[in-house]
């Protein structure tokens, strides 16, 4: 990928353009943060029983919260991105995500490891919409999706990867060792960075930071997750919180003249459909993911190695569908290989309703064509919605895409309990049915959404988004 990463910046005809070096010191940072998502799944047992604490306290604590924090603060951070330089604020986060993994290094104590976590989503919430900005203002338009199919399938490479490195740290040199090993890499990237900032569009007068809609935002987002995460009344209530807190955010942020989420983004075409297309394929890639393990357990009784195998197949064609799907956009354009994408998908999560209700077996082939669909898709869907802003608010941008794909996943998660749940302690097969049509539904409607995405102009490249 080293070399891939090398003919991206090669073509880059830009004055402070983003180089080589940069784009690995970028590939590595952006690395860490789904590493770090999946290495602590399996530290969870270990830790608990070294902290004293319960699996209840552990996922509140260490798994919901850094969740939270991601989802809050990606816009936030974008905007910070775009007022202070998207390169300034990377080394922010930067910092921040090591601050946090040196702390859980040495934290001996639930409530120290928890400030650790938070440190490192709030550093990975800076780190996520800065890097997005810096590649759509630092690479032309022809090589943008390229360059998001590789960083794309680095970071699905890591979040397979985090299990089995997270395992062998774990088992080898104690559980902490799977906060250290940030460290280096992200000195690494630091040092690879340095003098490297390319020029960026900044205002020459910067405006005051938009806290009170900061602050509404955050916690509209928040009602919506935990809501999502409840059962019954609670849910309703606080999906209805959130969504009013949301509205009165929505309300202020119209009033602003520099907004942390400027609403006039939807105006473009290319960034409503590639964000909704993001948040869509979320939505129906993270609740199978919850729903096939509960499911192969509950109907076959598989162990969990089998069942982690099985879906590992959709894991390794994602690795492997999300860089080619940046170079077939831009033969083709982003709208033939979403559309392409978004029909496989809907094409793989149809057999699984037929054929994994059958054994985890009869599950592989549809999950390869399910992950190969939804990275098909990915790269020229981020390219086009971050083409269809200016760099003046790239930022923005990209912190409101991080915020939809967030709000997609978590909304698949509360879909997928809440048609499970009404079959009390074992759901029926008619309720696995039913939650696989919904997701089903999802890539259907981002089928259709892909097709409001650029198509290829008679040069044989995707044309200009605005």
């Amino acid at each position: 990928m080293a070399a891939e990463l090398a003919e991206v910046a090669a073509h880059v005809d830009e004055p402070r353009a983003l180089s080589a070096r940069t784009l690995v010191a970028l590939g590595l940072t952006m690395a860490l943060v789904p590493l770090n998502s999946t290495m602590i799944a399996v530290a969870l047992p270990t830790i608990g029983r070294e902290l004293g604490a319960g699996p209840d306290t552990l996922s509140q604590w260490l798994v919901t919260s850094y969740l939270l924090v991601g989802i809050v603060l990606q816009s936030p951070g974008g905007k910070l991105g775009d007022l202070w330089g998207h390169h300034r604020v990377l080394r922010v986060g930067q910092v921040l995500f090591a601050l946090g993994a040196a702390t859980g290094f040495l934290a001996r104590h639930v409530a120290l490891l928890s400030l650790a976590r938070v440190l490192m989503a709030t550093g990975g919430a800076v780190i996520a919409p800065s890097a997005m900005a810096l590649l759509r203002n630092g690479l032309p338009e022809n090589r943008r999706a390229r360059a998001f199919g590789l960083f794309g399938a680095v970071m699905s490479l890591a979040a397979a990867a985090g299990p089995m490195i997270g395992g062998e740290l774990v088992a080898r040199l104690g559980w902490s060792f799977i906060f250290m090993v940030n460290v280096p890499v992200l000195c690494l990237a630091l040092l690879l960075g340095r003098g490297e900032a390319p020029a960026e569009p900044v205002p020459a007068r910067r405006p005051a930071f938009d806290v009170l809609g900061s602050v509404l935002l955050g916690a509209g987002l928040a009602l919506l997750v935990v809501g999502g995460k409840s059962q019954g009344a609670w849910m309703a209530g606080l999906l209805a919180a959130g969504a009013g807190v949301l509205g009165m955010m929505y309300r202020w942020e119209r009033r602003q003249h520099h907004p942390v989420i400027d609403f006039q983004l939807f105006g473009s075409r290319p960034f409503t459909a590639g964000s909704s297309i993001l948040a869509l394929q979320n939505l129906a890639m993270y609740g199978l993911l919850f729903q096939l393990p509960y499911l192969f357990s509950q109907r076959f009784g598989e162990d969990t190695g089998r069942t982690g195998r099985t879906m590992l197949a959709m894991m390794a064609m994602m690795v492997v569908g999300t860089p080619l799907g940046g170079r077939i956009s831009e033969q083709l354009g982003a709208r033939v290989t979403s559309v392409t994408g978004a029909l496989l998908g809907l094409t793989g999560v149809g057999l699984l309703g037929l054929r994994s209700l059958d054994g985890p077996n009869e599950a592989i082939l549809p999950l390869m064509l399910l992950g190969f669909g939804l990275a098909l898709g990915t790269a020229p869907s981020q390219a086009a919605a971050m083409g269809g802003v200016d760099k003046a608010r790239s930022g923005m941008a990209a912190g409101a895409m991080s915020t939809m794909r967030y709000l997609g996943g978590v909304a698949g998660i509360a879909v997928l309990g809440g048609v499970l749940a009404r079959g009390g302690a074992a759901a029926t097969l008619e309720q696995h049915r039913a939650a696989m049509a919904v997701f089903a539904a999802a890539l259907a409607v981002s089928a259709l959404a892909a097709l409001a995405l650029p198509g290829r102009d008679v040069a044989g490249r995707a044309p200009a988004t605005r």
